[in-house]
C-alpha cells in the first residue's frame, strides 16, 4: 500500500470550496465508479484499489488517500493528477 498526502492552499470562501469539491466527487463518480459520502467537512471517496477523503480547512484542502497494490506503482501519476484537479478548481 502507498499512501498520498496532500495539503493544497487556496483562497476561496467555505461555500465555493466546498461546491468545488463536491464537483470533483461527481467526476470521480462518473469517470472511476468512486463512491463518496460527506461527512461535514470531509468527502470520503472509495472503491477497489483506493480509499481516501478530502477535509476542507480553512483555505486549504487536505487529500489524504491508501492506494492499493496496483495502483501503487502509478502512485506519482495518482499524486500529479491530484494537484492538476486541485489547482485547477480551487486555484
Amino acid at each position: 500500500m502507498s499512501t498520498i498526502d496532500i495539503h493544497h492552499v487556496h483562497s476561496l470562501s467555505d461555500d465555493k470550496a466546498h461546491s468545488a469539491i463536491a464537483e470533483v466527487a461527481q467526476k470521480l463518480q462518473d469517470r472511476f465508479d468512486v463512491t463518496t459520502r460527506w461527512d461535514g467537512p470531509v468527502l470520503h471517496f472509495a472503491r477497489s484499489g483506493v480509499e481516501g477523503a478530502i477535509e476542507l480547512l480553512p483555505g486549504a484542502v487536505q487529500v489524504k488517500a491508501e492506494l492499493g497494490f496496483l495502483l501503487s506503482a502509478m502512485k506519482g501519476m495518482v499524486e500529479s493528477e491530484i494537484q492538476r484537479v486541485l489547482t485547477e478548481k480551487l486555484g
